[in-house]
């Protein structure tokens, strides 16, 4: 059994507006499975693929007060590119945000809602849009120990400043983990979902991950059809049905 990763979990205040930004910014087309639900995808994908990690936008009354643990970076062939780009973006409603990083190589921007991205010169090739998906963490070696069982993906790198993982079919953006020294503070209001195959038992999936070091989360008396799990940082992630 394994899982691969599927899509962005992100909360926002409204979700048609803000997965309107993120469809211009990505040339992503538009859907919504539900009210307070915009789902994001390349045109004419057979969901799910590798080749992309899509996006799904869940409306929350819950306000953003901190940094986000996990964020998106955007995919730039050149510097000339990037300028390009973040102009772009800025048109569309997102802001720069002001971190003295001394990367000369990288624009960090925050969306309409406030949510971090970067925009990065190319770091990594044929990704599509979406270069990388970054989570901050304490211990890379033990996020890519967690995450490189979990899923079927595979390891690129590791240090003790980062984790690399990728699609074990070599295609799509990258899975980044990033050590900093800020430790998590709520929950994230930006997670990962995680889908096993066709014909996995999610019971028996939700087992394994528990037994990889994951932790069940409590989300009271309401049912889902998922699992809502958390790995051994306490980062949320989503176990969603077989597909």
């Amino acid at each position: 059994m394994a899982t691969r990763l599927v899509q962005i979990n992100m909360k926002a205040k409204d979700d048609n507006a803000l997965g309107g930004f993120w469809a211009q910014a990505l040339g992503w087309a538009v859907s919504s499975e539900g009210p307070g639900v915009t789902n994001l995808e390349p045109e004419g994908f057979d969901y799910p693929d590798p080749a992309a990690v899509c996006i799904d936008l869940i409306v929350s009354a819950e306000p953003k007060t901190v940094k986000n643990r996990v964020h998106l970076d955007l995919a730039a062939t050149s510097p000339a590119h990037r300028s390009d780009l973040v102009a772009r973006l800025t048109g569309l409603g997102a802001t720069p945000v002001d971190v003295d990083s001394g990367d000369v190589g990288r624009t960090v921007l925050a969306d309409p809602e406030g949510n971090e991205f970067c925009v990065l010169d190319a770091l990594y090739e044929q990704t599509g849009p979406i270069a990388s998906v970054v989570v901050d963490c304490a211990d890379p070696r033990a996020m890519a120990r967690f995450w490189g069982s979990a899923m079927d993906w595979s390891v690129h790198s590791v240090t003790g400043d980062e984790a690399v993982l990728r699609s074990a079919a070599g295609v799509g953006p990258y899975l980044r983990f990033v050590r900093v020294p800020e430790p998590k503070t709520g929950w994230n209001r930006v997670h990962l979902d995680v889908r096993p195959y066709p014909g996995d038992d999610p019971q028996a999936e939700a087992a394994r991950l528990r037994a990889l070091g994951a932790t069940a989360v409590d989300l009271g008396p309401d049912p889902v059809p998922w699992t809502v799990l958390a790995d051994p940082e306490g980062n949320e992630f989503c176990l969603l049905a077989p597909s």
